[in-house]
């Protein structure tokens, strides 16, 4: 009787241990394997592809997720126009996807004609997009004005970097 109590226990111990060490496997943000680890076989391998929807899609496919102004401007030029044209098209092509149309401009002026500014522009694309076709319902605008330069420096070559509208996927 006692070696089945015995037995009994070491099963138990050995159930245990093994669902901790199952735990652990699972457990990828304390494992030391990066989760993204190859298995060894190129057939197991995951391919990492774009999702559609993803911000980086709308890049692949549209070519741009952002539309440039001249200075003190929210005019559309024709490069502008088609980018927008190129990114109306994915977004129908993806009748899930929402985004927002972010307003920057360059570090110029004061922060509050900034901000209108950036809402001019962000107001702009969402209009072109609109003319397009793609419901108001899945498009919103947001300003950030001269508050989140990509483009640190007082040049040109700066501004002409932060004078933008970005279209960013929200879902």
């Amino acid at each position: 009787m006692r070696h089945i109590a015995i037995a009994g226990i070491g099963a138990l111990a050995l159930t245990l241990g093994a669902c901790a060490n199952k735990d652990k496997a699972v457990d990828t943000a304390t494992s030391d394997v990066p989760a993204t680890a190859p298995t060894g076989d190129a057939d197991d391998e995951v391919d990492l592809v774009e999702l559609p929807g993803a911000q980086a899609d709308l890049i692949a496919n549209a070519g741009s997720d952002t539309v440039y102004f001249a200075t003190d401007e929210s005019l559309l030029d024709g490069p502008a126009k088609a980018t927008l044209a190129a990114q109306a098209r994915w977004m129908l092509a993806n009748p899930t996807v929402r985004a927002s149309i972010e307003g920057h401009a360059d570090e110029r002026g004061t922060r509050e004609y900034n901000l209108a500014l950036g809402e001019r522009r962000a107001n702009a694309a969402k209009q072109y997009l609109m003319s397009q076709g793609v419901p108001e319902s899945r498009l919103t605008t947001l300003s950030w004005g001269k508050e989140r330069p990509v483009a640190v420096g007082s040049d040109e070559s700066a501004w002409a970097q932060n004078r933008r509208a970005v279209t960013v996927v929200v879902r």
